[in-house]
């Protein structure tokens, strides 16, 4: 049986090997994705899809990332995230011919503990973009990835 883990920085997190979870991070204060680089930040997320994790749906909004996330075994979601941050960052400073941070230090992650708490962070996600007025069609928003396979 896993082992529920606790650590904590300035927020709390839960890991619990086999986890399903829904994590948000945000970009540092004054950074604001236009279009291409909301695109290049959900590119970067889908490339990690199955080899390090299983990314069931993600959007990415002019300034945060919702992610609904399950970690590969053996894999951490610290380290997930460490992968995302890190390259994702590294790819929006190299599209603006910038340095720099581009996340805040730290995500909020929660565990999802069943299929209610899960579709309620799934519309969340979805309608994100619509409460935020920039679309009203959320599944041709630029920034959504739903994965086909669920």
């Amino acid at each position: 049986m896993a082992e529920l883990k606790i650590t904590r920085r300035h927020l709390p997190h839960w890991s619990l090997e086999g986890s399903v979870y829904f994590v948000t991070f945000r970009a540092t204060w004054g950074i604001v994705f236009n279009e291409e680089e909301q695109r290049i930040v959900l590119e970067h997320i889908k490339e990690g899809n199955e080899t390090f994790y299983h990314c069931y749906a993600a959007i990415v909004m002019p300034d945060h990332v919702h992610i609904l996330i399950q970690p590969n075994e053996g894999i951490s979601l610290s380290r997930v995230m460490h992968g995302l941050k890190g390259v994702s960052a590294h790819k929006i400073n190299l599209h603006r011919g910038a340095t720099g941070q581009v996340w805040q230090d730290e995500s909020y992650d929660r565990i999802v503990r069943n299929d209610v708490e899960f579709r309620n962070e799934l519309n969340y996600m979805y309608n994100n973009p619509v409460k935020k007025g920039l679309t009203n069609e959320p599944e041709k928003y630029a920034g959504w990835y739903l994965n086909d396979e669920e």
